[in-house]
């Protein structure tokens, strides 16, 4: 994502505080503005023109809290990180309730800083684009993973070089082919999609390639295929493991020479069309198989793009859950439900075997079943909160209430990890897996929390 537009407001009374922050940031590339008291803050604000505000908890005058809360009354959406040095976990539970987007601890590290100015400023565009009625095609997060996958896919889309997608079920890939489309200069032509899973084997050819009146049983008129529509454009051949080898040859004919010819035809109609692929299969595997052409294989996989599982998308799934609930909530006509901290904090943990497909589903029913009111823990399902302590209940704010933000964080990391463990019986590589982190990572957080097995 771009920052080069997004302007942040640092609010702190210590002016070593906004000058280092504005030195992060701005070596970044974003515009950074400040202002040493609360009612500063907010004469800027009123100007308008920016995208996020780290906010500092103690000020003199009106403190962060208070600014917040004025903020909120504006009708004012705009993403607010709440500073703090020596804050408790009701305090952090206020600003939450107030809509702070996040909290961040003073001493606080550089990469948390860009972390959380990534992802507010991600927000405030994702929350403009659902107010407008777009946005519903975009690649959402600021994780590396997702930075990554957008500098390929900006440097893949301006040719015309077939793309093979690959990744799990729900992950997103038709999002990327659209955007693969979006980006390249066929954009103003059709974009259309098969999945090849969807259609039976006897189908797939007269849908792909068409079919003249009386090709087969129930052909009462011509009937124009996917190739011939996307003429000009871009066809996404979805789950394209699932072809059938009849159909895979004349596939293969049409990216050899351009051409092919509609079922029942003897004559070869020409097209142009960029084709990309896209599976959850192992398509290597599939070709030592038999299933799976290799020559076709290699004609798709010019460009291959991997597309990350959200377990592996630092980060991310607080961006998303509030994408969702903006969007269910207005697609569905409700009012927003307000997700405590610790409900969040288990949505984060969840592994999401199902992706963003899964994440999203969930969101809606939350939107659905708890429209206007508070979602903690006990309104998640089973599923989320089951995941936490095998044999226990999920923790709740309460179990943290008396202790100070840090130690409350690392107590439920704790917990987290030692949940998954316990799933485990001990296995680090498979505990690491279910919850989202490399293996070196965990026996580091295990060595710095006293966590042995």
């Amino acid at each position: 994502m771009s920052v080069s537009r997004s302007s942040l407001l640092v609010v702190d009374d210590e002016q070593n505080i906004r000058r280092s922050l504005s030195m992060i940031l701005g070596g970044e590339g974003f515009e950074v503005l400040d202002a040493a008291t609360g009612e500063d803050a907010l004469v800027r604000l009123a100007k308008g023109g920016v995208d996020a505000v780290f906010l500092d908890v103690m000020l003199p005058g009106i403190d962060g809290l208070e600014v917040l809360r004025r903020i909120r009354e504006s009708n004012s959406e705009i993403p607010v990180v709440m500073i703090s040095g020596h804050a408790t976990i009701e305090r952090a539970v206020e600003a939450t309730r107030l809509g702070a987007f996040d909290f961040v601890e003073k001493p606080f590290s550089r990469d948390r800083i860009l972390v959380l100015a990534r992802n507010a400023t991600e927000q405030a565009r994702l929350r403009r684009e659902v107010a407008a009625g777009s946005g519903t095609e975009e690649l959402i997060g600021a994780s590396p993973a997702m930075e990554r996958l957008r500098e390929q896919i900006d440097q893949v889309a301006p040719t015309d070089a077939r793309v093979l997608l690959r990744g799990e079920s729900g992950t997103g890939k038709e999002l990327v082919a659209r955007r693969l489309h979006r980006l390249s200069r066929r954009a103003n032509r059709p974009f259309v999609k098969v999945n090849c899973a969807a259609i039976p084997e006897e189908l797939i050819e007269a849908e792909l390639f068409g079919a003249v009146k009386g090709a087969y049983t129930g052909a009462d008129a011509d009937r124009e295929g996917r190739f011939a529509a996307a003429d000009g454009g871009t066809l996404l051949l979805d789950e394209i493991g699932d072809m059938s080898m009849k159909a895979q040859v004349k596939v293969l004919r049409v990216l050899q020479e351009g051409e092919f010819e509609p079922v029942g035809s003897t004559k070869s109609l020409q097209v142009d069309v960029r084709v990309i692929a896209a599976t959850h299969q192992d398509l290597e595997q599939n070709v030592r198989d038999g299933s799976f052409r290799e020559d076709l294989f290699f004609r798709l996989n010019v460009i291959p793009i991997e597309i990350p599982a959200l377990r592996e998308r630092e980060g991310d799934v607080k961006t998303l859950v509030e994408h969702f609930v903006l969007e269910e909530s207005r697609r569905h006509d409700l009012s927003m439900p307000l997700l405590t901290p610790a409900a969040t904090q288990l949505l984060q943990a969840h592994t999401w075997p199902g992706n963003i497909r899964e994440l999203r589903n969930v969101i809606e029913r939350i939107v659905i079943l708890h429209a206007g009111g508070e979602v903690g823990p006990q309104q998640l399902p089973t599923e989320i909160r089951g995941e936490v302590v095998r044999g226990s209940s999920a923790p709740t704010v309460s179990s943290y209430t008396d202790l100070p933000l840090r130690e409350a964080k690392e107590k439920l990391e704790r917990d987290l990890i030692g949940g998954a463990l316990d799933r485990h019986e001990g296995n680090v590589t498979r505990a690491a897996r279910d919850l989202g982190l490399e293996r070196t990572h965990l026996h580091k957080r295990m060595k710095a929390l006293g966590i042995e097995r």
